[in-house]
């Protein structure tokens, strides 16, 4: 007899995943930001004057979603366009002056939800899962056998 599909790793991790996704949700809303809003400024923050497919890659999430997303945080002024000396399509984003306060903020926040998350844990296991999470990703990343 298999084991309840709730007692499975998988499950497991995709309800952390789905519990931290709503608590930074909920923590970031009072900035006015949802995690996608605050993940992207992150992006762009961390490697400014990427296109909209590398951010998305970035941020999980499908090309016409960081669009939407992009424009919001344009209307929004968080981010700015830059013109691109080399006249190329790609229009690079920083962040504005707005956009750097709001993520300051923002980080505060998230960095607070990452420690209630971790609370129980020790330095050790923190490192161990971290490594551990990005073992499984990596194992996932790479063609299969079968996609061979």
């Amino acid at each position: 007899m298999s084991r309840p599909v709730t007692e499975g790793i998988g499950y497991a991790l995709k309800r952390a995943q789905h519990a931290l996704r709503q608590t930074m949700d909920n923590s970031l809303r009072p900035l006015g930001l949802t995690t996608p809003q605050y993940a992207t400024l992150a992006a762009v923050e961390e490697a400014p004057g990427g296109s909209g497919a590398e951010l998305a890659r970035r941020c999980f999430v499908t090309p016409q979603t960081m669009n939407e997303i992009v424009r919001g945080l344009l209307g929004r002024s968080l981010l700015v366009r830059r013109e691109n000396p080399r006249g190329a399509r790609v229009i690079p984003l920083s962040l504005s002056p707005k956009g750097h306060a709001v993520l300051k903020g923002a980080h505060q926040v998230v960095g607070e939800v990452e420690e209630r998350m971790l609370d129980s844990l020790t330095r050790s296991a923190r490192t161990g899962l971290l490594v551990a999470l990005r073992q499984c990703a990596e194992a996932l990343e790479r063609p299969s056998s079968s996609e061979e």
